[in-house]
């Protein structure tokens, strides 16, 4: 079982920091979702917004304030919007939207299975894009009685039209960029192009162009990409990687490949990456990024809930991994919501600052 630690102390701010917003933020972004749709369910239960208050619990102890993205099913769930609105009620975290195509209103069919081709927002005609935006938003609100400021595409899946209706919404903050990995073999529609490919994509925070999301323009969307390392290496090592990535998938040497030898460091626990989310600390503390954006996702939390984490055991040995890591961050990091770091970033530029590489 994971041992209950005592509760920190306020944490020191870092030399330089003379108040928390000037503090390099740790974010955490939950995507808030039904219970192990790996497994593409065609009934979708929620029964792990039952084991979010536990780490809720943990996250306050430490100061950090989560943002639960929230898909459909997670809008109607009774348990989550009672912990949905205490937690808005309290100033502990932020509510945005997260948004699966697939089972999400209006309900029009794309494939011949959207359930089981689990299709990308992005794939549909605009204006099924932006109705599906619409609907969604429009529940959230109502249901949280607080504006949607935030966003993160389900699959991870934004493109330029998807950033538009975004912007048409009223949201300020997207964190669907993840640095470094395309997503391009994880299909949707099997007739389409697949995910996005954000290889190339910025690491900091950056105004969106709406013409060409993997850049910097003058849209009101601020992009806060999920906090991703390359870890590519040597020519040698990336050589040793390419032989070894070519073998089956599940295989001996495909399996050293992912362990020993990554393509990237992504700030999502797995249950066996302790040391390397460490890692990622001590990478941004060196190069001064201004934030830290740790993502999981709410079914991550249940025993049996996903397929990384199948049992109580594993759960509690995920509680000890968060442990280490939320302390060592709170030892550096002030916490804060996506909303709260767009209004700090939007702050910094309008007054000529920058808070650093992010």
């Amino acid at each position: 079982m994971a041992t209950q630690q005592p509760v920190p102390q306020p944490a020191r701010l870092p030399a330089g920091c003379q108040v928390a917003q000037a503090c390099p933020a740790f974010l955490i972004t939950i995507d808030t979702e039904g219970d192990n749709l790996w497994a593409r369910p065609r009934e979708i239960a929620v029964r792990n917004a039952a084991y979010l208050p536990r780490f809720q619990e943990l996250c306050e102890r430490y100061g950090f304030k989560p943002t639960y993205v929230t898909n459909w099913e997670m809008a109607n769930a009774p348990e989550f919007l009672e912990f949905g609105r205490d937690l808005v009620g309290r100033g502990a975290g932020e509510i945005g939207m997260h948004l699966h195509a697939w089972n999400s209103p209006p309900v029009i069919p794309l494939t011949d299975d959207d359930f089981a081709h689990l299709t990308y927002l992005m794939e549909y005609p605009e204006e099924q894009i932006r109705e599906k935006v619409e609907v969604l938003t429009d529940k959230l609100e109502e249901a949280f009685g607080t504006k949607m400021y935030s966003h993160r595409a389900g699959r991870f899946g934004l493109d330029e039209t998807y950033a538009r209706v975004l912007i048409e919404a009223g949201y300020l903050v997207d964190c669907s960029v993840t640095p470094h990995i395309s997503w391009r073999s994880n299909l949707g529609d099997p007739t389409g192009s697949g995910g996005s490919d954000y290889r190339g994509f910025p690491e900091s925070a950056y105004f969106m162009d709406d013409q060409n999301i993997s850049r910097a323009g003058g849209s009101p969307l601020l992009e806060v990409p999920l906090t991703v390392i390359s870890r590519e290496g040597s020519a040698l090592k990336g050589a040793a990687r390419a032989v070894l990535e070519r073998l089956p998938l599940g295989t001996l040497g495909c399996r050293v490949a992912r362990r020993f030898l990554p393509r990237y460091w992504m700030l999502r626990a797995n249950r066996r990456n302790r040391k390397e989310l460490l890692g990622i600390l001590s990478i941004a503390r060196a190069e001064g990024r201004d934030y830290l954006e740790f993502m999981h996702h709410s079914s991550e939390f249940m025993p049996g809930g996903s397929p990384q984490f199948p049992t109580v055991a594993s759960i509690d040995a995920l509680y000890d991994d968060l442990e280490e890591v939320f302390s060592t961050a709170h030892r550096h990091w002030t916490g804060c919501t996506l909303k709260d770091y767009y209004d700090r970033f939007h702050s910094q530029r309008s007054d000529g600052t920058t808070g650093g590489t992010g």
